[in-house]
């Protein structure tokens, strides 16, 4: 069986609508989401945190701790970005420090903890206070194209994540959408030799993801991300619902519930509706092959764009 991470509340409306859900509407939806059977809701980190300050007017802890009191029974998990939290700059590690505390204090079970550039040094102190919280722990691998970027590289940095950090899970963190699948089954594939749990994040930009995340299980990846079919593809990500019925009765399947995505899908596409002033997708083509140049960040085009 694999396990299903939604991350409709926060990924996947940075993707496609600029971060611009408010409080109010991400908590209807994530009462619905609560129901379904996924393994983790992503409501945090990422943009969340400076567009909820920046342009909503809202705050983004007491954003957090409304989150929590409507989602029982499953887990939340916030994208850290290392050293720089959640902004665009390193902080000091006594900020870094009470940062995760309160995160943690406030409704976080989940870390997935990234350097952009795989710089192992700016994960050391916040791997260490998740650490020391008792919290859950994902070590991202950041992937990207380049001379550089070959399989050998990602597996040498998966070595070296394990042996420093002995991580629960690697998440392999395609922000571009650029994984194909074949690769990702190959680099899947070495990382379980290692003894590691491996979720798979990959955006739909060029039309890549669905059938990445189909290998990828093939392959044995424990966990993949998904978002509600009504805020997925395009700069998104793998519609859940068209997951789920492609596993249901094999193996593979999650155990999540169609019929409470329905309601919930249908829900967030009545609430798509009034952020149409930033969605940038609904008069776009479906799919942008040009990322596999340019190679810009799904959550990073919708926000460039607004």
């Amino acid at each position: 069986m694999v396990k299903l991470i939604d991350v409709t509340l926060r990924d996947g409306q940075q993707s496609l609508i600029a971060t611009r859900l408010s409080t109010d509407d991400i908590i209807r939806v994530a009462e619905l989401l609560d129901k379904a059977g996924f393994y983790a809701l992503e409501v945090w980190g990422g943009a969340t945190f400076d567009a909820a300050l920046r342009f909503l007017n809202e705050d983004p802890w007491t954003r957090l701790k409304r989150i929590r009191e409507v989602v029982k029974r499953t887990k939340l998990l916030m994208l850290l970005r290392g050293m720089n939290l959640v902004g665009y700059k390193h902080y000091p590690q006594d900020v870094v420090k009470k940062f995760i505390e309160y995160a943690y204090k406030d409704g976080i079970d989940i870390f997935r903890v990234f350097d952009a550039l795989n710089d192992l040094d700016n994960l050391e102190l916040p791997i260490k206070v998740t650490r020391d919280l008792g919290a859950e722990l994902q070590v991202c691998l950041v992937y990207s194209v380049s001379p550089v970027h070959t399989i050998e590289y990602y597996i040498k940095l998966a070595h070296d994540i394990i042996a420093r950090f002995e991580p629960e899970t690697i998440t392999i963190k395609d922000m571009a959408g650029l994984l194909t699948p074949y690769v990702a089954m190959e680099l899947i594939k070495e990382l379980k030799r290692l003894g590691v749990k491996v979720n798979v994040h990959t955006h739909s930009t060029c039309g890549l993801a669905p059938m990445t995340l189909l290998k990828s299980i093939e392959a044995g990846a424990d966990f993949v991300d998904v978002t509600l079919s009504s805020l997925s593809l395009y700069m998104s990500h793998t519609p859940a619902e068209s997951l789920i019925a492609a596993l249901k009765g094999t193996k593979y399947d999650p155990g999540v519930s169609l019929e409470t995505l329905y309601t919930a899908s249908k829900v967030l596409w009545e609430i798509r509706k009034k952020y149409r002033g930033y969605d940038y997708a609904l008069n776009a083509p479906p799919i942008d092959i040009t990322v596999l140049k340019h190679q810009i960040p799904g959550g990073m085009l919708s926000n460039l764009m607004a």
